[in-house]
């Protein structure tokens, strides 16, 4: 078959992939979920939905008002206290625009959005208190979340409504990333500029946050007062659901939209499926991941859209010597049938990856318009070791930059980003460094049936002296490119029926490479 039919195959393919996911109104089933695990490369238990019991309440029983104007946090805790105390049930929560604080969930308790129905978190500072938690991998404080559940069972958030973060009020913005009409609106709700009036900020403090964090980043490395933390406390924007140490965790239905910082962070969790939920944040969202899995257990993710401002889908497990302390990897994941309209990447692991990664399945996923398809990207100082991960029938449209990304150099940035300041250009020519317990290892990776168009460059892998990217086999694919494959620092890369068709160029170049196989 020639490159034009195995192009128009694969255009089809994913215009049916569309149907499928617009058509897709069905909830989880056991059916469903035996139908994930056909073909899986490795052993994995089964999970369960959660057990809910058969009890319903509404939230206007509890003195609701969905107006957009009425405050009903404590709404919502009676109504979740109520259903407790009865051990579990189902929180309807109607048509309206409900306006809120925190919503803390418990075990045996379904939050049910019916159509129309809109959770509003108030963005006021003084409903989210500064709680411990871990953030970007590190232990460390952060507002409490708009949804959260810290070691609870059987938990789940159903329907057909929108969850929505009131995140703007929360993210710094570039001026480069909006039209001026926007930027105007933005400067003259109130914040502060930084000294070179291209960002706006929510508030000075925000700036006094950044300058504790390691390279402006959003984690304070130094020991604070109480009275520091909460000087800063507009610095300290949560992610919009988090989910700690919890078990039989559903998500299904449900948009979840304009996060402060990440959308949906589920950390030390046990036996989750995700079916057909929307994640959306403005693409110039700062932070504003999909979904960031972290040191998880048994995940299935199913038919859900994500259109957001940084990686998609998104696999971690800690940071640096909080990730290796805490040694819990992430494991046995299900990923398919989902789409990335938009995103720093499209499936991601790392950076934070310190815990490891092992026994990842991705098939049967559409990226279009992502910076990178598929993304892998850590550095010195991580540690931790991602292996057994296995992708395939993957279709990708107008990528900016790589179609597969290996990057053990990360800065920090975009790929995108990179790219616009020059970097990245040509493979990184530099000493090996000693190996230890801090050096992050990519390692027997599979991937299959990639089909790409528009794509700026195929592949770029580009590993450590001391610890090149491994065992990688890629099969099946074919990517029309401006440039081809780069692959530096690796060992073992095997290419299989591999058609790579550049614009300019070479197909595939190579440097500091052992036994690489293009057949």
């Amino acid at each position: 078959m020639n490159f034009r039919k195995h192009l128009q195959c694969a255009l089809a393919l994913m215009a049916l992939l569309f149907v499928t996911h617009s058509l897709s109104g069905q909830n989880v089933s056991e059916p469903m979920l035996e139908d994930a695990y056909s073909g899986l490369p490795f052993q994995m238990e089964k999970v369960s939905l959660p057990q809910i019991p058969d009890v319903r309440v509404n939230l206007k029983d509890f003195g609701a008002a969905g107006d957009g104007i009425h405050l009903n946090t404590e709404a919502f805790a009676k109504a979740v206290n109520f259903l407790s105390e009865k051990g579990g049930g189902h929180l309807d929560v109607p048509a309206g625009i409900w306006l809120t604080g925190p919503i803390e969930l418990k075990s045996h308790i379904d939050l049910h959005l019916e159509s129309n129905a809109i959770i509003l978190f108030d963005p006021s500072l003084d409903l989210y208190p500064i709680i411990k938690t871990s953030f970007e991998g590190l232990d460390t404080r952060r507002c409490e979340s708009p949804i959260h559940a810290e070691g609870q069972k059987d938990i789940s958030i159903t329907g057909e409504g929108i969850i929505d973060g009131s995140g703007d009020a929360w993210r710094p913005l570039k001026k480069s990333k909006v039209t001026s009409s926007q930027w105007k609106t933005k400067v003259a709700s109130g914040g502060c500029l930084d000294e070179k009036k291209s960002t706006w900020y929510p508030g000075e403090a925000y700036l006094k946050g950044m300058a504790l964090s390691e390279n402006n980043l959003n984690v304070p490395l130094t020991e604070l007062s109480d009275e520091t933390w909460e000087e800063i406390k507009v610095f300290l924007r949560p992610v919009m659901v988090s989910l700690r140490n919890c078990e039989n965790i559903l998500l299904e239905g449900v948009t979840f939209q304009n996060s402060p910082a990440w959308n949906i962070h589920p950390l030390l969790c046990r036996n989750l499926i995700i079916n057909r939920i929307n994640v959306r944040n403005p693409w110039y969202a700062q932070n504003g991941d999909g979904i960031d899995i972290e040191s998880c257990e048994n995940t299935v993710l199913m038919n859900s859209t994500f259109d957001v401002g940084d990686d998609g889908i998104c696999v971690k497990s800690g940071k640096d010597a909080d990730g290796r302390k805490r040694g819990v990897p992430t494991k046995k994941l299900i990923v398919k049938n989902c789409t990335v309209f938009h995103g720093h990447g499209g499936f991601v692991v790392g950076s934070e990856m310190s815990g490891g990664v092992e026994d990842v399945l991705v098939s049967d996923c559409s990226f279009l318009g992502t910076d990178v398809g598929l993304r892998f990207k850590s550095k010195r100082g991580r540690g931790g070791v991602v292996s057994n991960i296995y992708i395939s029938d993957i279709y990708m449209t107008d990528i900016p930059t790589e179609a597969i990304l290996f990057d053990l150099h990360y800065q920090g940035l975009s790929a995108s980003e990179v790219k616009a300041v020059g970097g990245d250009a040509t493979a990184v020519q530099e000493p090996a460094f000693k190996a230890d317990e801090t050096t992050p290892a990519f390692r027997d990776i599979h991937i299959s049936g990639i089909t790409g168009r528009n794509v700026q460059r195929a592949m770029y892998f580009n590993g450590l002296p001391e610890m090149p990217v491994k065992n990688i086999e890629v099969s099946d694919c074919i990517i029309q490119c401006g440039t081809g494959v780069e692959v530096n620092w690796a060992d073992n890369v095997h290419f299989r029926n591999v058609v790579i068709s550049p614009s300019e160029g070479d197909a595939v170049k190579t440097s500091n490479v052992v036994n690489f196989i293009n057949e």
